[in-house]
């Protein structure tokens, strides 16, 4: 329901200026959400060519530890504490991403094996600290690029719903306004003429039982 008269007006003027204002604020995050975003990418892009190398090397020395050492060595050197990561939060405009991931793999030592398994388990922990790196960065940018998706669809939404519609209702509460100023002009206008006319035709005839002298 359309909200009328001056105190409708003056609602309707103030949502509309927070509509407006909330549309400039959106604007500016997704300015800056866009530009957050491309500079994720391109370090994701960074960060996968350097965990794709890393990758080879290490599947390079695998295969000729494999070759040299068979695998029930390679098991054998396997560490049995786990690795651990530590990630570093980064934040822009309320949205909270992995700005970087460090990781600490534990060092195994094989007894007997050859220099092959010794690279082989040195790649593989460079190769998992490269794979931790591109996953943290890839994560971001998934997490930025969908804040700035729903940025911009609910800029769209009060650009294109939201202060249409405000602009429409204060437009039809300005009509009302109007149309009751000019009925309200002209009652003032019909009476103010009444009054004059009655006052004009008492002057004309006179006061009553009065007579001209001769």
């Amino acid at each position: 329901m359309t909200t009328t008269g001056r105190a409708g007006k003056m609602r309707v003027e103030r949502r509309l200026l927070t509509a407006r204002h909330g549309a400039e604020l959106l604007d500016r995050k997704q300015r800056i959400l866009a530009d957050e975003l491309e500079r994720l990418q391109l370090r994701a892009a960074r960060t996968e060519k350097a965990w794709t190398a890393a990758a080879r090397e290490a599947e390079f020395w695998l295969v000729r530890a494999a070759a040299l050492d068979g695998r029930e060595l390679i098991a054998s050197a396997a560490p049995l504490a786990p690795a651990e990561v530590l990630l570093d939060w980064g934040s822009e405009m309320g949205v909270t991403y992995p700005e970087d991931a460090h990781c600490d793999p534990p060092a195994a030592a094989p007894v007997g094996a050859s220099s092959a398994l010794t690279f082989a388990a040195a790649a593989a922990r460079t190769a998992l600290a490269a794979g931790v790196r591109h996953a943290a960065a890839e994560r971001a940018v998934r997490l930025v690029a969908a804040a700035l998706q729903a940025t911009r669809t609910r800029l769209r939404a009060v650009e294109r719903r939201w202060v249409p519609r405000l602009e429409g209702e204060l437009e039809t509460i300005r009509r009302q306004l109007q149309a009751q100023e000019l009925e309200e002009n002209l009652r003032l206008r019909w009476a103010a003429d009444s009054v004059s006319g009655n006052r004009a035709g008492g002057r004309a005839a006179g006061p009553p039982g009065r007579t001209e002298p001769r």
